[in-house]
């Protein structure tokens, strides 16, 4: 696309003379400009040097993105034409930075707005503003997923504007508030496909998926040269905002290794969820028996509590598999808060949301990443009615001097407070430990309205037995060691010993303070049974909520969407 006025060659234009009579001379006006938009321009630099830095072109991306001949554009002709003085003669024209409209995925109506790095930089100097808020605030009223393509300022300011302007300017709520209605009604789903900066930044964050391009995208409130102007530090754009920071930090959600990996994650993302807050989400045939029973689930978790196991696997074995055999598992934030895993699947059929934790990362103790990770999906779930498997193996909050300095406590707080609230039901397994506070908020997020079951290696309590030992018997303990570390030894194995007769799962079933022991392999056909459950009886009740609640596209104050 073109860069600047002076870049474009002049256009041989068909022979637009009006007749006076019909319509089709403007008409041939408005197809010449259409095919300039349409067509890149291979000696323009912004194009060139798009290309030289192993991107797609802005029509490239929305023919990959989108199915076949689905683009309806709006704003098609937004831009700078420029007209011979003389002859009045199309000569060339400088699109708008951001090409929008509506298309189809997977055969589901979406708007898209992608800008074109091309047109200087994204800035707002190079386009419309309006052009891209229109376009979310028709994505909202009409109910559709809105997905952002990314690259450059999105539309940002750049002081170049001010020359053309003739002043300077406020800036504006406008350029956000449409993006901040969107999350309360409609999904929301942005590519990072470049340097995003400034506003681009805020509307990745402002978002309820977002994935990164390997190598090829970075993220950052404002760029190189004026953080060197800020704060003296010379850094590249990967160095500053690269997505092995934004990845690990939460900021973006996702990393895909090329454009196109990233708009198939988009596409799966959107799988999953409703077109709207006012619909229930999308049901597909199941190929996988909802009673199908996997064996490996019988020893995936090892009788010796202190070995690991990969709760992936357990994750997979219980999950739909399509018609390729692979896992409907879809997780998001691999590679943030990795103690919790978070992710989308499907069970007969249905989309749910996966909850658990990692017991390979830092022994499954939930953090301050992992309770903001918590928190952030336990939200998108709520919002757009998925009900949650909740796989616990919970040792409790990290601890230790880091955790504190990370104030672990106060966003474990907000992840407790998050699943207290949450209207959509959970089916809860504890699959191995509970204990202390952070055990509670998983393996009861219902405060005891909820199914809740347990495999036979489930283990809690207030404390780990080892450390509650430690700690209740203390002063016995110190006087064993007094007289030898082999007597401090022997005494500790004593009281684990007593301790384990009551630590057993079924004394906890006796007194109902479980619920029911399960085998393991019946995991499956039981969520399956309860998930189609909750889509027959409880999710219509939540639609139906929003639907008399939320007047209009208009989320009354204080309804909004959390980040």
């Amino acid at each position: 696309m073109p860069d600047d006025v002076q870049d474009q060659t002049p256009f041989k234009e068909a022979n637009v003379d009006d007749d006076g009579k019909t319509w089709e001379g403007p008409l041939r006006q408005l197809r010449s400009q259409r095919q300039l938009v349409r067509k890149p321009n291979i000696e323009d630099r912004g194009y060139a040097r798009q290309k030289a830095n192993n991107k797609l072109w802005v029509r490239e991306r929305l023919d990959a993105l989108l199915d076949q001949n689905s683009l309806t554009e709006v704003g098609s002709i937004t831009g700078q034409p420029v007209y011979d003085k003389k002859t009045g003669k199309l000569l060339s024209f400088v699109p708008a930075n951001s090409v929008t409209g509506w298309g189809k995925l997977d055969g589901r109506k979406v708007f898209v707005t992608a800008d074109d790095f091309s047109v200087r930089g994204g800035h707002a100097d190079g386009g419309i503003m309006n052009k891209p808020i229109y376009g979310e605030t028709l994505a909202r009223r009409a109910r559709v997923p809105l997905v952002r393509l990314l690259d450059g300022s999105s539309g940002g300011g750049s002081v170049a504007l001010y020359l053309s302007m003739g002043s300077t300017y406020i800036p504006q709520m406008n350029i956000l508030s449409n993006s901040i209605e969107a999350l309360s009604v409609i999904p929301v789903a942005s590519a990072l496909l470049g340097p995003v900066v400034g506003l681009a930044a805020a509307k990745a964050a402002i978002s309820h998926f977002s994935v990164m391009v390997k190598d090829l995208s970075q993220l950052f409130a404002a760029g190189p040269p004026v953080v060197k102007q800020a704060t003296f530090e010379d850094l590249s754009k990967s160095e500053l905002g690269g997505w092995d920071i934004h990845a690990t930090n939460g900021t973006v959600d996702n990393v895909a290794s090329s454009e196109l990996e990233a708009f198939q994650q988009i596409r799966t993302f959107l799988s999953y969820l409703p077109s709207s807050v006012f619909s229930l989400p999308p049901v597909l045939p199941c190929v996988d028996p909802v009673d199908r029973r996997d064996e490996e689930l019988l020893d995936i978790i090892p009788r010796r509590r202190s070995r690991p196991y990969d709760i992936r696997k357990v994750i997979d074995a219980i999950v739909d598999k399509n018609g390729s055999a692979l896992s409907t598992f879809f997780e998001i934030g691999p590679y943030w808060g990795r103690s919790i895993i978070t992710g989308l699947a499907r069970m007969s059929g249905r989309p749910i949301g996966v909850l658990a934790s990692d017991c390979k990362i830092n022994g499954g103790a939930i953090d301050a990443l992992g309770s903001q990770k918590t928190a952030k999906f336990v939200n998108l779930c709520n919002h757009f009615g998925l009900p949650i498997l909740n796989l616990v193996d919970q040792p409790g909050f990290a601890i230790g001097s880091q955790a504190e300095r990370m104030a672990t406590i106060r966003h474990g707080a907000a992840a407790m407070v998050a699943m207290y609230h949450c209207s959509v039901p959970f089916y809860t397994i504890i699959i191995r430990r509970a204990f202390g506070v952070a055990g509670c908020a998983f393996a009861d997020p219902e405060n005891g309205k909820g199914i809740r079951v347990a495999w036979p290696s489930g283990d809690w309590g207030s404390l780990p037995l080892e450390g509650g030992i430690e700690a209740a018997y203390k002063r016995q303990l110190d006087e064993a060691a007094s007289k030898s570390p082999e007597a401090r030894e022997k005494l500790m194995e004593e009281l684990l010993d007593k301790f384990e007769e009551v630590r057993s799962p079924q004394k906890t079933a006796n007194k109902f303070g479980i619920e029911e022991i399960i085998d393991p392999r019946d995991t499956r056909p039981l969520v399956c049974e309860w998930v189609e459950h909750v889509y027959e009886t409880v999710l219509p009740q939540l639609v139906t909520y929003k639907q008399v609640t939320i007047i209009g596209d208009s989320v009354p104050p204080g309804r909004g969407y959390k980040l």
